[in-house]
């Protein structure tokens, strides 16, 4: 993640549950603000509904692979908030990847159209 930086304050992440655009996935929600920066800056949070903390840093894990799939084909100065949505069935990296292009092609992150994978 070259041109990311972490989301670590919680002011940060408060910020853009308020002001920012949010669209609803399945298993994930996407938060999204506009800064004046030239770098992308991405925070990732899992509730602990979600289960236990092997499969909540699994969760994180795969989201942050696939952002770092989609990280170059993006537009810069964007605060990215994922939250991972509490089911029954665990996400595979197919599921999430899928999920994770649907949400960024819906809130207009992407730079140009990112091929089918």
């Amino acid at each position: 993640m070259d041109k990311t930086v972490s989301l670590k304050k919680n002011y940060e992440f408060m910020r853009l549950y308020k002001k920012g655009k949010f669209f609803v996935g399945k298993y994930l929600v996407l938060y999204v603000k506009r800064n004046n920066t030239k770098n992308n800056r991405l925070g990732i949070t899992v509730n602990k509904k979600v289960g236990k903390a092997v499969r909540r840093n699994r969760i994180k894990r795969l989201i942050k692979e696939c952002y770092r799939h989609y990280e170059v084909s993006m537009k810069d100065g964007c605060d990215l908030v994922f939250v991972a949505r509490s089911s029954e069935l665990m996400p595979g990296y197919l599921e999430i990847n899928r999920e994770m292009k649907f949400l960024l092609k819906k809130m207009d992150v992407f730079m140009q159209d990112v091929k089918n994978d």
